[in-house]
């Protein structure tokens, strides 16, 4: 989950700035985030099996196609919601893109950012027990074997930790969003 998150920010973080600057770019990644947004878990598990064979790395690549769409839309729209006149700011101190993109955008969009990744990293949680079923292993091996047997001690015993660690990724990652946007203030 966590290998899975780091990549999808990998990726996910510069094409959202890609599509803020580049409006041309917007609706061809958007799209393509969203079309793979929308792929079943298990049909794309299988769609990657042939590429990747069974086990953690079709998983971890399931895990970043899923991750892409909230990370790169809550980028782009961070950015493109930086007010203009505060561009125009930035510009008239003499400001390069670059600066104007690291000293004034991004910390103005930061609570947006973190807010995909939070999404994301919830999203994968959820998606990481449903892996079990291509060999990953994890915590919804126990899932899957409580279904096969009727045994709902089984079925808890992978949802519940499950369950605890997304909501401890997200309240983690929700502290340090809060310490960010208020230094900002």
């Amino acid at each position: 989950m966590a290998i899975s998150t780091g990549l999808a920010l990998l990726f996910g973080f510069p094409l959202g700035v890609l599509v803020a600057h580049h409006p041309a770019w917007r609706r061809p990644v958007l799209g393509l985030a969203n079309v793979f947004q929308t792929i079943p878990s298990l049909a794309l598990f299988g769609l990657l099996i042939p590429v990747f064979g069974i086990g953690a790395w079709t998983a971890v690549t399931a895990l970043v196609v899923y991750g892409l769409l909230p990370i790169v839309r809550n980028t782009y729209t961070g950015i493109a919601g930086v007010d203009a006149a505060v561009r125009e700011a930035g510009r008239g101190m003499g400001m390069t893109d670059g600066e104007l993109l690291r000293l004034v955008e991004l910390p103005l969009a930061a609570g947006f950012i973190l807010a995909g990744v939070r999404i994301a990293t919830v999203v994968s949680v959820g998606i990481a027990t449903i892996a079990a079923a291509i060999g990953a292993g994890g915590l919804g091996v126990y899932i899957f074997r409580g279904v096969a047997t009727v045994d709902n001690t089984l079925i808890l015993a992978g949802a519940i930790p499950a369950a605890l660690l997304a909501l401890l990724a997200d309240a983690l990652l929700g502290l340090v969003e809060r310490r960010l946007v208020w230094r900002q203030r």
